[in-house]
């Protein structure tokens, strides 16, 4: 699967299948700091992913 992170930008692929909680692992980020996307869907941790998907990360920004 193709996966897009932000900040800072960059690209990489993954075999599939995956969760998405075993993609973050992966990748070592924590499921709290980040927004898995797919498409225009927010998909959660124990998302099932598959081997063509385009996946986006987002961190999480707050801010007041």
């Amino acid at each position: 699967m193709r996966i897009l992170l932000q900040h800072p930008k960059r690209e990489t692929e993954i075999k599939g299948p995956k969760t998405v909680g075993q993609l973050l692992k992966r990748l070592d980020l924590l499921p709290e700091a980040v927004l898995v996307l797919r498409g225009d869907e927010l998909v959660t941790e124990d998302e099932a992913l598959r081997e063509d998907d385009m996946i986006e990360i987002r961190p999480v920004i707050s801010g007041g």
